[in-house]
């Protein structure tokens, strides 16, 4: 099953909420406002349900994930301005058309994490938990995190770990969130999740956006510097997405990490679909469905 695990795409009822908002985030017609950021312009094609099924089959995919675009900062807004958005979003998301399904988002601002509400969107038919990488930051983010941690892998489905907000330097280009402060999120949530998440979580299955920030290519300096463990050794519960990312780059991750952990994913509509040129066309037919398929595990198939 050719599977996209990172995708984004904004159901009606959500848009409506966002609207209907007089603080960032909010919409002002297709205007985006974030707290600390330029406005953006939004291409209402990017948000046309019929138009972006049809370009999923185009694609070739039999499933596209679509992910909460955790850098509006929903999660972590106060739990009653929090709840109708999240609603909003899992409601639509679930109801959108094949080939899509839906990773499941939580609230994060309340005093502690609610499992019993992210037991319901995955009992709902949502494919496994999205936190944003600003909440795992280090080892007090793994531990608050953990009740929900436990219940995803209670019920043996995986953890996405998708950059947070990161409101622009003023005057910096508009392409600095996504290299500077996304990357360095990421690369901090993959080496606190070896530091602080493994130990805890032994058996769950994570997959982190844009290679994780590249950070698993600095095993020779991670061994060096006294982080234990061998340069060579994977860990094959940990999957790598590859958005935005090219040939070059995957090449090297799956160097460092090994080919059976790389997963296709483009951040539609952010980014194309990439296929990198890996000399074999085993090697693409492993990151869009194979691995894909042991990354999701039974929740495979959720396309509606």
């Amino acid at each position: 099953m050719p599977t996209d695990v990172h995708q984004h795409l904004w159901p009606p009822g959500f848009l409506a909420l966002l609207r209907a908002r007089e603080a960032p985030p909010r919409l002002d017609g297709w205007t985006l406002h974030l707290p600390g950021e330029a406005p953006f312009t939004v291409d209402p094609a990017d948000h046309d349900i019929a138009a972006r099924a049809r370009l999923a089959r185009a694609d070739g995919l039999d499933l596209a994930l679509v992910s909460l675009s955790s850098p509006l900062g929903i999660e972590d807004l106060p739990p009653a301005e929090a709840a109708p958005l999240l609603a909003a979003f899992h409601d639509g998301a679930l109801d959108l058309p094949a080939p899509f399904g839906v990773w499941a988002s939580v609230c994060l601002s309340a005093p502690a994490p609610d499992p019993e509400a992210l037991r319901r969107e995955l009992a709902r038919g949502c494919v496994g938990l999205q936190l944003p990488a600003t909440a795992l930051l280090d080892a007090a983010g793994w531990a608050r995190c953990a009740p929900l941690l436990d219940a995803a892998a209670a019920l043996d489905k995986p953890l996405f770990v998708h950059p947070g907000a990161a409101p622009c330097t003023p005057g910096s280009p508009a392409w600095w969130p996504a290299l500077v402060p996304y990357v360095q999120q990421l690369h901090a949530a993959w080496f606190a999740f070896r530091a602080f998440g493994r130990p805890r979580h032994p058996d769950l299955r994570v997959c982190f956006a844009a290679l994780a920030g590249l950070a698993p290519l600095h095993g020779e300096r991670l061994v060096a510097r006294g982080g234990g463990g061998e340069r060579g050794r994977v860990d094959c519960g940990v999957f790598y997405e590859t958005s935005s990312y090219g040939t070059r780059a995957v090449d090297a991750l799956v160097r460092a990490a090994g080919i059976d952990v790389v997963v296709s994913g483009s951040d539609r509509p952010y980014a194309a679909p990439v296929l990198p040129d890996l000399g074999a066309g085993a090697a693409i037919h492993a990151l869009r469905t194979v691995n894909p398929a042991r990354l999701l595990g039974p929740t495979q198939g959720a396309a509606r």
